[in-house]
């Protein structure tokens, strides 16, 4: 698309033409809030992609913008709060015309800078015009504590002085920092109790009167600019704290939370996770399986052994569906096949994405991450499980007849590796078991139907029915009593009767 296919004006390269055409430049936080008007009015989402916040922060965002406020988002790790930093741009004009050449997007009609000021009194209407993009208009920094006011804000550059031969009272002597360069757009620091109490206090100025003084430069600069923020309550005790006089200039203070829904963690999960693989091999993945890994994360948000104050970030799902998918195209690979689907066995795997992003409390870390990945695994699936079958402890019937084959000594040994025929084949052993499954679940193919089959044998292990010995490349399931007489599994009462049993 050209530039004047883009925005009408965009032709103008000249400060006269830009007179003439009658176009009007509006402040950033004008223009923000009059292109949010219009979303709304035509019922544009302008945060796509962003779910769960739809009653709850996106109302909050907005009415932040509506009232031309710098805003903090204040949230746990996870919880989508630089990706709506990053979408604000989207409710910039697509272009603004700025002065040629300009460091700091000089309004062509009100140049801040000794540089357009002086290129217009040169070249008066003939002043060359050049047409910013939104994208170019946004700017972010990760506050860490080595960050400076020079990194921010800006310094005195004694080698441009001594190159150019001027003096420090010249203002061309500036070399501007992050915060100048995004004049006349939208300005974001992540993390923001990161940075030193010091440097909090050089932001006083742009938020209050939108203006920079550099090393006591007699020359100030009104700057345009969205100041937006991100920062994590762990961090005001852990790392630092926003100082009282910058907490009273941010005008709104926005509050995220993670998913409040299984249903809205599967959908977040399925839009962030590699799934398209478009590899050799076609991976199917049940509903329920999906549920299970959104589960993990409710979990672990409400368990005893993980740091609440830490959070469990939407990253750890996305991670785990990718290595459950992993697992199964690994699968199919070794045995041949150019189609598989998930099967239980498979969420073995997904402890690896579990427990590098769980900060656990004294009681968790004595026990072990992995143990407590698999305590979570074996709890998201007892919970999934019940959603859609009848509950073992009190319907018994339902399940008598899978029991009394384990009962009568049945054992069942399943490896990780196994082919589809192979696996089904095994699953077929166990009386009323295929009967039971196709009667509750009603499985669309073959491969759901024996993936849904072993799932039945682990949610009765997890209720404390069947015996299971678990390795590293398979599982043997056998009678519960067994395998009480043969020390293999734990005692009912035992806390840590986890997804593995090892």
């Amino acid at each position: 698309m050209s530039l004047t296919a883009a925005f009408p004006h965009t032709s103008v390269r000249t400060l006269g033409a830009l007179r003439e055409s009658g176009y009007q430049i509006r402040r950033v936080k004008d223009e923000i809030r009059s292109n949010l008007i219009k979303a709304l009015k035509s019922g544009r989402d302008p945060f796509p992609g962003v779910l769960g916040f739809e009653q709850t922060v996106m109302p909050q965002i907005q009415n932040a913008i509506l009232g031309r406020h710098d805003f903090i988002l204040l949230g746990l790790r996870g919880q989508a709060k630089s990706r709506i930093l990053r979408l604000l741009p989207g409710l910039l004009d697509e272009y603004i015309p700025m002065v040629a050449g300009s460091d700091l997007h000089d309004d062509p009609f009100r140049p801040i800078t000794k540089y357009a000021r002086d290129l217009i009194e040169e070249h008066g209407r003939e002043t060359p015009i050049e047409w910013l993009h939104r994208d170019l208009r946004y700017g972010e920094k990760l506050a860490t504590p080595d960050t400076s006011i020079a990194d921010l804000i800006g310094d005195i550059d004694p080698i441009k002085a001594a190159h150019r031969k001027l003096t420090y009272a010249d203002e061309e002597v500036i070399h501007f920092g992050i915060i100048p360069r995004t004049n006349r757009g939208i300005f974001a620091i992540n993390e923001l109790p990161d940075l030193q109490p010091r440097i909090q206090v050089g932001l006083l100025n742009i938020m209050e009167e939108q203006d920079i003084q550099i090393r006591g430069f007699n020359i100030r600069f009104p700057l345009d600019v969205l100041m937006v923020f991100s920062a994590n309550p762990e961090d005001y005790t852990n790392r630092g704290s926003i100082i009282t006089p910058l907490k009273d200039r941010i005008d709104s203070q926005i509050i995220t939370h993670y998913p409040t829904s299984v249903e809205t963690g599967i959908a977040i999960t399925d839009q962030e996770a590699w799934q398209e693989r478009a590899g050799e091999v076609d991976v199917t993945v049940p509903h329920f399986f999906r549920e299970i890994i959104e589960q993990v994360a409710f979990e672990a948000r409400g368990s005893e052994y993980v740091d609440q104050n830490s959070g469990v970030s939407a990253r750890m799902t996305r991670a785990a569906l990718e290595n459950l998918i992993s697992a199964a195209e690994r699968r199919a690979l070794l045995c041949g096949e150019s189609e598989t689907t998930a099967r239980p066995s498979d969420l073995w795997f997904v402890e690896a994405a579990i427990t590098g992003k769980l900060e656990l409390v004294y009681e968790g870390e004595q026990e072990g991450a992995q143990t407590v990945a698999q305590v979570l695994t074996g709890r998201a699936l007892k919970a999934m499980f019940a959603k859609h079958f009848p509950a073992p402890e009190r319907d018994r019937t339902t399940y008598q007849k899978v029991l009394r084959w384990f009962v009568a000594g049945g054992v069942l040994e399943l490896h990780h590796d196994m082919s589809f025929t192979e696996y089904a084949k095994a699953l077929d052993q166990v009386d009323g078991l295929r009967e039971l499954v196709d009667r509750v679940a009603r499985p669309d193919s073959p491969a759901v139907r024996a993936s849904t089959m072993e799932l039945v044998l682990e949610a009765l292990h997890q209720h404390s029915l069947l015996g299971k010995e678990a390795g590293r490349g398979s599982r043997i399931f056998v009678d519960m009593m067994g395998s009480m007489l043969s020390g293999i599994a734990p005692d009912d009462g035992d806390e840590f009767e986890d997804f593995d049993d090892q």
